[in-house]
């Protein structure tokens, strides 16, 4: 178990990439929202959830194609920008943030050579839209279901094998499902590069976009955080689980400045 203390330097490390990503999209004025626990955190706790070890972004898919395109430049040193890309081992298809600072190694990672950059993190994924019809949430279930089956061994896809051909492929028959935005019968899916959860959301209640505090400062969230989180979790996320079920990536974290 990590102590509390060394968790919590991390979380203020995260933090600081989540201002500095903040600053850049309203620079370039590029929509994102927290996402998963740090949404749960920021609606429970009106910050990191005490146990949680990441950040959890999304963006629209134009957003994050305009951030790939500008984030090199406009990132500072004290983060590296992680693709598949910029780190060739690096086996996941969406956008990780890593800090130079702090050494995040997760629970699948321990005794095993890890050759990609394992900085304390921060997720950013692609969001698509889809006609809102029960044929396409069969389909949307499925391909995210074949993706995880061909994704490297995660946290969340601990029975994955690496096919990124495969994954390419489904997750390109995903967004050419595509609808945009100005629609109201959609429904706002993860694209194929985040599997984890086959969750989708009404359009009307994400958008707009309103804020919550987070670690005291204002960040972009759902204007229905409850139906977003209502369609990701099984449980009752207004209430503190077990300790049991409290989960973490991270069997150390050590820091590096």
């Amino acid at each position: 178990m990590i102590e509390q203390g060394i968790l919590r330097k991390a979380q203020l490390i995260m933090l600081d990439m989540l201002i500095e990503f903040d600053t850049i999209c309203k620079k370039h004025q590029l929509q994102y929202w927290l996402d998963s626990g740090t949404l749960l955190g920021a609606v429970r706790h009106q910050g990191f959830i005490p146990w949680d070890d990441d950040i959890d972004l999304s963006m629209p898919v134009e957003d994050y194609t305009k951030f790939l395109e500008i984030a090199q430049s406009e990132l500072s040193g004290e983060i590296f920008l992680q693709t598949s890309e910029t780190d060739k081992n690096f086996k996941f298809d969406y956008i990780k943030l890593r800090s130079n600072k702090a050494r995040i190694v997760e629970f699948h990672e321990k005794d095993t050579q890890i050759k990609y950059h394992q900085g304390v993190f921060v997720d950013i994924f692609p969001m698509l839209t889809i006609e809102n019809t029960e044929a396409n949430k069969k389909q949307y279930d499925s391909t995210l279901k074949e993706i995880r089956d061909a994704s490297s061994t995660s946290l969340h896809t601990p029975d994955g094998k690496d096919d990124p051909a495969k994954r390419a492929a489904l997750a390109a028959s995903l967004k050419q499902k595509h609808k945009g935005w100005d629609n109201d019968n959609i429904k706002i899916i993860y694209g194929g590069e985040m599997p984890d959860v086959a969750a989708w959301f009404d359009i009307a209640e994400v958008f707009p976009l309103t804020t919550l505090e987070f670690e005291g400062h204002p960040f972009p969230v759902p204007n229905n955080p409850g139906h977003y989180l209502d369609a990701i979790y099984s449980f009752d996320y207004r209430q503190l689980p077990p300790e049991n079920k409290r989960i973490i990536h991270a069997h150390s974290i050590d820091f590096t400045q």
